[in-house]
């Protein structure tokens, strides 16, 4: 169904049972699939294409030009998949050369005012919460999830099932299967919780366990490093890390080995102001 408010390209490719919302607009070269739901005053502009069963909240835009100075004459366009859920206000960029795509695989989770930059490849089952925001040619894996207001410096690669705290500022690659905290920008362990809702076998765990220590804990020279994970995982997850860190141009993040604590304030003397201790309650992460 399609409001009469709505303004739609006669060329666009609409499927069976979409519904366009009142103010909605659909440009020319739009591909739309079958039971799409494009809600009020939301944009699907040229160069776009949608699977099926996507739903675009109110006021994002779909397809905006790459925020770039130097404008592509031809640029590339937007391909997302199936099932997904893109929340009001969310902003996702064409690709800035001809025959390239901005991509978007299934079933993601896309909230509030989160922006997909142009040339960004985001997998599957990934979740962007509110306000973050993806910098240019950006990677994201299968099943990652980043906190409200999280930041991702362009050319970065966030592996799949790694979990990143709000507020979080990105400028190095953040290896599969870990958490990082939001405030320190470091990581602070595995994402358990996140591999086992993945599927993945205590066996694996076990072994993603190993290769996590080998990486973060042992102190080895990169090309050490490299070769040890090569001949200890050669299969199942924990084999993704030395594909991953030989990948890393920007380098990868760290983690927090020395981590924050929390403290409470003691007074002394309860009768002075100005005798005040602070003690450490526990170590934090």
């Amino acid at each position: 169904m399609i409001h009469p408010l709505a303004e739609v390209s006669p060329s666009a490719k609409l499927g069976a049972d979409v519904t366009i919302g009142p103010f909605a607009v659909v440009e020319d070269d739009v591909e739309i699939g079958d039971g799409c739901q494009i809600l009020a005053r939301s944009s699907i502009k040229r160069g776009t294409t949608l699977g099926e069963g996507n739903i675009v909240g109110e006021g994002a835009v779909v397809g905006g030009l790459p925020q770039h100075l130097q404008q592509p004459e031809h640029p590339g366009r937007v391909v997302i998949g199936s099932r997904n859920i893109i929340r009001e206000n969310v902003t996702i960029h064409r690709a800035f050369v001809t025959d390239t795509a901005t991509t978007i695989g299934n079933e993601c989770l896309l909230m509030v005012g989160s922006h997909v930059a142009h040339d960004c490849i985001v997998g599957n089952n990934v979740v962007l919460t509110n306000n973050s925001l993806l910098g240019g040619h950006v990677i994201v894996g299968d099943r990652a999830y980043l906190g409200g207001g999280a930041a991702v410096h362009q050319h970065c690669h966030i592996g799949r099932v790694a979990m990143v705290g709000g507020l979080a500022r990105l400028d190095q690659d953040v290896p599969p299967f870990v958490m990082v905290d939001g405030e320190t920008n470091r990581i602070v362990g595995l994402n358990r919780v996140g591999l086992r809702r993945a599927g993945v076998s205590p066996q694996q765990r076990s072994e993603i366990k190993d290769a996590y220590q080998l990486i973060f804990r042992t102190g080895l020279a990169f090309n050490d490093l490299l070769e040890t994970l090569d001949e200890q995982f050669q299969e199942g997850p924990a084999a993704e890390y030395a594909p991953f860190l030989r990948a890393a141009t920007r380098g990868y993040i760290r983690e927090r080995r020395d981590p924050p604590k929390s403290f409470r304030l003691v007074r002394e003397d309860p009768a002075s102001e100005d005798a005040v201790v602070i003690e450490p309650v526990k170590q934090a992460g």
